[in-house]
């Protein structure tokens, strides 16, 4: 039965051998995951096939797209007052609107919102799609996926139009690649305006000019002197947006923080996602289990750090500006007041946007970015990261 799944794998590349895949069956048939009647989950079989098939972490990421292409469509919901049937978001009409039907559609506020979420999950008995009003697919009701509405919580399935303002599924973000390899050094040649050289460390590189002039002082008797190597001191602390429309950037991200782990020494970097809240992390896989709470990463670095933000500062409005507007959890404080206490405890800061500058006048959230940090928002451009390099470096 799992024989495609082998195939999956090898046609990812993954160096799975069949006496390993012998393996995986073998503790399938005795039972290491799920013993008795217990049914094996998808999670069990998941840790249970990456120990025996994967032989290295560093092939953790192409065996989970494998994994995730082998499985497709196995979803994992979060609990928020109580479970919604998956048949309910069962994707099967998929709403096709005109610019004026769109227009009569009203939206409802975040309190509204949230409390007619709560009724509905009491009243509804049935699955849904197409409709105005339950929680279902293809339709115009603010709850459920695949529809319309300007703004409301997307709950299971694929985003489409960009309007949640709460998203009830639980995702898996992939960390950005350090090691990509770039396909242009013009991203490590605007980065180099930011570098700051200094001698330090143990003397050991030759210093030619003061060899020569001490050994022409020594009547010709090579002396010879060294200096302590030249190290770019600069200091540098990157928070990331990812997940959700970031996905449509991840290789101009990865490529920016290939270039960014290379040219500094001092590179701390942090995760968030869409706004920065009361934590980030540093592993995606592990987001919620290892947490780094904002308050101690103020405390942590001092204001000499560069503080580089990376993010399309797309979202809902919401997510700024409103307690509990994280599409994740409810937080306590709104986004805007951490953005506001990194941007005062670093100084020297800027946000680079992989969105085309044309559509920033669009959104609104955007707006609101710029405002908060300045306008200090630059493209993921040559001329944005240059321009952005030259106003830190000052």
């Amino acid at each position: 039965m799992l024989i495609d799944f082998f195939y999956t794998l090898r046609a990812a590349k993954l160096p799975v051998s069949v006496k390993e895949f012998l393996t995986l069956l073998e503790a399938l048939q005795k039972q290491v995951v799920g013993p008795g009647s217990e049914a094996c989950s998808l999670d069990d079989f998941y840790f249970l096939s990456r120990l025996t098939l994967v032989k290295d972490e560093k092939h953790y990421d192409k065996f989970d797209r494998a994994f995730g292409a082998y499985f497709k469509g196995v979803d994992m919901l979060t609990d928020f007052t109580k479970n919604v049937p998956l048949d309910w978001l069962e994707k099967i009409l998929q709403k096709e609107l005109t610019p004026e039907q769109k227009a009569a559609i009203e939206k409802m506020g975040w309190d509204e919102l949230m409390e007619t979420l709560k009724k509905r999950l009491e009243e509804q008995k049935e699955r849904h799609e197409g409709g105005n009003k339950w929680i279902g697919t293809g339709g115009t009701s603010p709850f459920g996926n695949s529809g319309y509405n300007p703004q409301g919580i997307r709950i299971g399935g694929k985003g489409g139009n960009k309007s949640a303002v709460k998203v009830w599924d639980q995702r898996a973000y992939q960390d950005y690649d350090d090691t990509q390899e770039l396909g242009t050094r013009n991203i490590k040649v605007a980065l180099r305006r930011l570098r700051r050289f200094a001698r330090e460390g143990s003397a050991e590189e030759l210093d030619l000019p003061d060899t020569i002039r001490a050994t022409a002082a020594n009547a010709g008797y090579l002396d010879i002197k060294m200096v302590p190597e030249r190290h770019n001191n600069v200091k540098v602390l990157l928070l990331m947006d990812v997940g959700g429309t970031m996905d449509e950037h991840i290789a101009r991200v990865e490529e920016m923080f290939s270039a960014a782990k290379a040219e500094f020494k001092h590179l701390e970097f942090y995760y968030f996602h869409n706004c920065v809240y009361d934590f980030m992390w540093r592993n995606n896989k592990r987001r919620f289990a290892e947490k780094f709470a904002t308050w101690d990463i103020l405390r942590k670095y001092n204001k000499d750090y560069k503080l580089i933000f990376i993010g399309d500062a797309t979202m809902s409005p919401y997510e700024i500006v409103q307690p509990g507007g994280s599409v994740e959890y409810n937080n306590e404080e709104a986004g805007a007041e951490w953005i506001q206490r990194l941007t005062h405890a670093f100084p020297k800061y800027a946000w680079i946007n992989p969105e085309p500058q044309g559509v920033w006048q669009y959104r609104q959230s955007i707006s609101i970015i710029q405002q908060l940090v300045s306008n200090r928002m630059y493209p993921m451009t040559l001329k944005g990261l240059e321009d952005a390099m030259r106003m830190l470096s000052k």
